[in-house]
């Protein structure tokens, strides 16, 4: 098919594929190009999230997040039954255990409320022994849209519509970019396995996504810190604890959910996960390491400054990763009964976080457009529930940047 696309989109996760799909599907005829570092899409923050279909309910009203989550959860549910994708819209309770949690958790449903959020209402201590028996709270928040999906294989679905419906299009697995380089009106995309060019760059790299901006010469000040969060899963004897999904009231001072309970869509109930900083990006051992990745990490000015401000939160992150014990403590504030043998060692994830050179955790989608390129550098959760929503406004930026329709 030879080298030469009219679009070169760089990152195969769920939000890159998506906007691949998107873009082709309003412009059919034109040639993209997606590639691939992995052998296989989906192959980090994709695949290796909790699989929640998030409601939209934590977030700021009027920024990207509410806007996109909601409108894109909306699109996901309606996607996953036209394609058959097993999904369950089963809702969830967050739960308040402490009277200091009470003020933020009504934000939270005020929020929720501001942002449209369907079904949405607060509940007592009858009501959420009701939805989970074995849990215990003072006041909760039912979240009825909430649902669960395994985001491989929607990212699987759109690589295979973009496959079927687009023949001159194609997702290309195993092709690291190593380097960019702009001349006039084309870019140059370097692979070890073969050299790409195209008018028109879009990167959505994730975990990388600083990095390649880098390669473009974007001018931005935000770098990525990777988190891993590990996760334990409910033995046989604990699954009879958990029915669906359980969260608690999130810390205000923190990006993350916190330790939660959520049943899979495979089977099975997780929980967790923890945050502690890795010392590799795609690291997902606790003890991974990559040189690189902690020389770039500790070289940044806005790492040592988060450190500075959420060091005690750090150290008991840390504990908890290497702690079972400690990591039971979390989890029975939400369900007391819950014991050493009801809990097994799990999977983890790395996330992705943003941080600007003053130490802030970017907490928003972070989308930047320059020249012929467009660079997504910060989708954090809930960027799977939002990815077709994500995708649509991708696709409009595009549409205005290049000339698409």
């Amino acid at each position: 098919m030879g080298n030469e696309y009219d679009l070169i989109l760089i990152g195969g996760g769920i939000v890159g594929l998506a906007t691949a799909f998107k873009i082709n599907s309003r412009n059919p005829d034109l040639k993209i190009l997606l590639l691939e570092k992995e052998d296989h899409v989906a192959a980090h923050q994709t695949g290796h999230n909790s699989g929640v279909i998030h409601s939209g309910i934590y977030y700021k009203p009027n920024s990207y997040k509410a806007r996109l989550c909601i409108s894109g959860r909306r699109e996901l549910v309606e996607f996953a039954k036209e394609h058959r994708i097993p999904h369950d819209i089963c809702g969830k309770v967050i739960v308040a255990t402490d009277p200091s949690e009470l003020q933020h958790m009504n934000r939270v449903y005020n929020n929720g409320l501001a942002n449209g959020v369907e079904g949405i209402e607060k509940i007592g201590i009858d009501r959420i022994k009701e939805i989970e028996p074995y849990c215990s709270g003072i006041e909760g928040i039912w979240v009825p849209c909430t649902g669960i999906i395994d985001f491989a294989s929607v990212a699987a679905k759109y690589k295979e519509i973009i496959e079927a419906r687009f023949p001159q299009s194609r997702v290309l697995t195993g092709y690291e970019v190593t380097g960019i380089d702009r001349q006039g009106d084309v870019t140059t995309v370097a692979t070890p396995r073969g050299i790409f060019k195209a008018k028109n760059i879009i990167a959505c790299a994730g975990l990388q996504a600083d990095r390649i901006a880098q390669k473009t010469g974007i001018n931005t000040d935000a770098r990525i810190i990777g988190f891993r969060g590990d996760y334990y899963d409910l033995s046989e004897k604990g699954m009879s604890k958990v029915r669906n999904l359980i969260y608690p009231v999130p810390d205000p001072k923190f990006p993350f959910l916190g330790v939660h309970f959520t049943r899979m869509i495979q089977g099975g109930v997780e929980c967790g996960p923890n945050a502690v900083f890795v010392f590799k990006r795609e690291g997902y051992g606790k003890t991974d390491f990559s040189l690189r990745d902690t020389a770039a990490a500790f070289g940044f000015k806005g790492t040592w400054k988060f450190f500075a401000k959420h060091w005690k939160f750090g150290i008991d992150e840390y504990q908890r990763a290497f702690s079972k014990r400690m990591f039971l403590d979390r989890l029975q504030k939400l369900i007391p009964s819950l014991q050493m043998d009801d809990i097994v060692p799990g999977r983890a994830g790395v996330r992705a976080m943003a941080v600007s050179s003053n130490g802030e955790m970017i907490d928003d989608f972070k989308i930047e457009q320059q020249g012929n390129m467009i660079h997504v550098l910060n989708a954090p959760s809930p960027a799977a529930t939002a990815s077709l929503a994500i995708g649509n406004e991708i696709a409009g930026m595009a549409s205005k940047q290049f000339g698409y329709y």
